[in-house]
């Protein structure tokens, strides 16, 4: 005999579905749908890494600006009242 494992099996359904508890809101809502995950496509990918490329930059952009224009620093102090 392995440690750890019993030989005879033991039947406990009865106690686990006493404990299982019914399911409200949004999961009872949810329970029979089927949600399934696929992973993004090649241009999805390409199009969210430009947006997020080209947001970077301008911020990075607007930043300099903010640092040496001074007109754009107090149109940027201005509007931030």
């Amino acid at each position: 005999m392995v440690k750890g494992f019993s030989e005879s099996e033991v039947k406990n359904d009865k106690t686990i579905k006493e404990f299982k508890k019914e399911k409200k809101g949004l999961a009872a809502f949810l329970k029979g749908k089927k949600f399934t995950y696929t992973l993004p496509g090649k241009k999805q990918i390409n199009i969210f890494g430009s947006v997020v490329l080209a947001l970077n930059i301008i911020l990075v952009l607007m930043v300099i600006l903010y640092l040496n224009n001074q007109g754009f620093h107090d149109f940027i102090f201005n509007v931030g009242r």
